[in-house]
């Protein structure tokens, strides 16, 4: 287990979630709320790196990445399917 926060693994989470948020499909209300969060969480976390405050980063994605992956399981965020054409 590492006890260091690396600014890679923090930019690897920032862009793997990116690519996804352009492909959500959201389900009511709620989901825009929250989708709202989500994105909030991913711009704190890219602030927070460009001070060097490598903690808050590492947490503000992981909120990201929680929200995410809660709204998808509770059916309130869908990705979108690649069409082929």
């Amino acid at each position: 287990m590492k006890d260091k926060i690396d600014k890679r693994d923090i930019e690897s989470l920032i862009s793997k979630l990116k690519p996804l948020i352009e492909k959500v499909d959201l389900k009511g209300e709620k989901a825009k709320e929250m989708f709202e969060n989500m994105k909030a969480y991913l711009e704190d976390s890219k602030y927070f790196m460009k001070t060097g405050d490598l903690v808050r980063s590492f947490e503000a994605i992981v909120w990201a990445w929680s929200i995410f992956e809660l709204c998808e399981n509770l059916k309130i965020f869908k990705i979108k399917k690649e069409t082929n054409p």
